[in-house]
């Protein structure tokens, strides 16, 4: 019979560790908490002072118009298919990239992996209009692959994954090797499942990137049919003008689906940042 799980003491560095987790836990929900409360309120009473935190009365008037001003279900889908398929293409071309950082010897390694890195500093908003134009030449303007290309190389992903597999046991692959399997036979059956854990946090960290993405699907795509959300939810904002209930609306709706996410899967995110060595850095 095992014995029983024995409860950790209440310490003083525990419970003021406790304390300022849940006042950082506060400090994140509030904006959110005030954004709902807001959306629910009628128009008239959202610049009421002094502020009131519950209006006089529940309505969803906000949610209709905004769904009645946009197609908000394209949208959604149009969101979906580019971070998914963003999603995918990163985690395939940086663990490829990342691989043969960590597990080939060739000329220039160094000086490559050291370009990745210097990519990391460079805001990329600095990289938009040369990517535009680049769009423009390739007749990719208002197509979901304008949208995606652009965001599939991600610097700080490589290096994520380069830490990663420098950890993984080379003895491993030198055994493969013996048995008589090839570089991406290894890559395949052996580098990735091992990588499981910063794959999946690296997938969430892209599909969470992209999905909150504005400035370049915005730049890139004029159809309205080719919109992702944040894009559409500005165009009907703007049709309105300033109307608090629906701008907050348009921000639950445009949020609701990440905070779903990471909360399925805030268990890989925090598995995939401790297996990287990132945690303390």
């Amino acid at each position: 019979m095992s014995a029983p799980a024995v409860r950790p003491r209440w310490t003083p560095g525990r419970a003021t560790l406790l304390a300022v987790a849940l006042a950082l836990a506060a400090a994140w929900l509030l904006p959110l908490a005030w954004a709902v409360a807001t959306s629910l309120k009628p128009e008239g009473e959202t610049t009421r002072t002094p502020l009131e935190w519950v209006g006089s009365t529940l309505t969803f008037d906000a949610y209709a118009k905004v769904w009645e001003s946009g197609d908000l279900l394209r949208w959604t889908l149009n969101s979906v298919y580019v971070s998914a398929t963003t999603t995918v293409l990163t985690v395939l071309l940086c663990a490829m990239a990342a691989y043969g950082f960590t597990r080939t010897d060739f000329r220039g390694r160094k000086a490559l992996f050291g370009l990745v890195l210097a990519g990391i500093m460079v805001p990329p908003q600095v990289l938009i209009a040369p990517l535009f134009a680049e769009m423009v030449q390739l007749g990719l303007v208002d197509t979901y692959w304008g949208v995606i290309l652009p965001q599939v190389a991600v610097p700080a992903m490589v290096f994520i994954l380069v830490k990663f597999f420098e950890g993984v046991p080379r003895e491993l692959e030198e055994a493969a090797f013996v048995d008589g399997a090839g570089r991406w036979r290894v890559f395949w059956t052996i580098v990735m499942p091992l990588s499981r854990p910063v794959l999946a946090a690296v997938a969430i960290f892209t599909f969470i990137s992209t999905w909150n993405n504005f400035l370049w699907p915005f730049l890139v795509t004029t159809d309205p049919n080719g919109m992702t959300l944040p894009v559409g939810l500005v165009t009907v904002q703007s049709s309105f003008g300033v109307r608090y209930a629906q701008i907050m609306a348009s921000l639950v709706i445009a949020g609701l689906p990440l905070l779903v996410i990471f909360m399925l899967f805030q268990r890989q995110i925090v598995r995939g940042i401790a297996h990287t060595g990132l945690a303390g850095q």
